[in-house]
């Protein structure tokens, strides 16, 4: 079995998440590959691992690499919110990670149009078979839902411009690929945009891919549904790689550290304040030089830690 994946930040993962002595259960929000996950069932032998993933094709590569393992690893398709939701499980977990990169496997062999290096169906689903494709939007959104797209989910400061060039270009014929999505964006942009520091079609590419996967809808309600069931001394961990993720990461971790509680018993109602959880990491933590040398993709990655220190309410 031949891996393209490389899990970012494994031994601060490790570090911070180690689970509590004797038998206890980590969560991993999107298994993948299954290298974090490999790396827990590894360093801990009381740990049993459950991996949650959207995308069969790669849960199924996660369930080959860990079969040696036993049923230590429990491997379960599916959205990590929808899963919070309906909680499958008997008991609450010690450890919950959340690794929202996407995977290297789906850039370089899902064939589904996540890279504008190759050209490939526009669809950018993670899960095969829900909701709008990417190829749906560019040809049938109005110029103002695209623009507020690239704008709002690629922070791309060209993002106008870019969807009135798609619009007026699908009216002759259907963008249907990634090459032609991706060659749109460059002719679209000013030719001193062409050649900075990432290609001009970086930007709209991540927003598609975040607006088809409801992406940031969906670590609101996961982080939620995490830390409901989490076990009080329990921990959460998110590593995030673009700013829209970590605001939002960062804003769960300060709101569950300071929950208002109004005193109703008070003739003036009194405004107190109730931490729940207590951060881990003040500070976001950062891949090591050498990781990032020789692991590009994780040069972007930031990783907090929050721990549950009482049940909310």
């Amino acid at each position: 079995m031949k891996l393209v994946h490389t899990s970012v930040m494994k031994e601060e993962v490790l570090q911070f998440l180690a689970p509590p002595a004797g038998k206890s259960l980590l969560i991993d929000c999107t298994v993948g590959e299954g290298g974090h996950s490999e790396a827990f069932l590894q360093s801990f032998p009381d740990l049993r691992v459950v991996g949650v993933d959207a995308d069969p094709t790669i849960l199924q590569l996660a369930r080959s690499r860990l079969r040696d393992f036993g049923d230590r690893f429990q491997g379960i398709e599916g959205w990590f919110d929808e899963f919070f939701s309906r909680y499958p499980l008997n008991e609450r977990p010690d450890r919950v990670l959340f690794d929202l990169g996407v995977s290297s496997y789906h850039y370089e062999r899902s064939g589904r149009g996540f890279s504008f290096l190759r050209d490939e169906p526009l669809d950018m689903r993670l899960g095969k078979t829900e909701g709008r494709t990417a190829m749906e939007i560019v040809n049938t959104a109005p110029l103002d839902e695209l623009s507020v797209c690239f704008s709002r989910f690629g922070e791309e400061r060209f993002a106008k411009r870019i969807a009135r060039a798609i619009v007026e270009a699908r009216v002759q014929t259907p963008i249907r690929t990634s090459k032609e999505l991706a060659d749109l964006i460059w002719d679209a942009v000013p030719a001193k945009y062409r050649y900075g520091r990432i290609h001009p079609a970086t930007r709209c590419f991540q927003a598609l891919r975040i607006v088809v996967n409801t992406e940031l809808e969906r670590l609101e309600r996961g982080l939620e549904g995490a830390f409901n069931l989490l076990k009080v001394g329990g921990r959460i961990g998110v590593i995030s790689f673009h700013s829209l993720e970590d605001r939002i990461v960062k804003h769960f971790f300060r709101k569950k550290g300071n929950i208002s509680m109004k005193d109703t018993n008070m003739p003036i109602p009194k405004t107190e304040h109730k931490k729940i959880a207590l951060p881990v990491t003040r500070k976001p933590i950062r891949p090591r030089e050498e990781e990032v040398q020789n692991n590009p993709p994780s040069r972007s990655a930031k990783f907090r830690v929050i721990e549950k220190i009482s049940e909310e309410g």
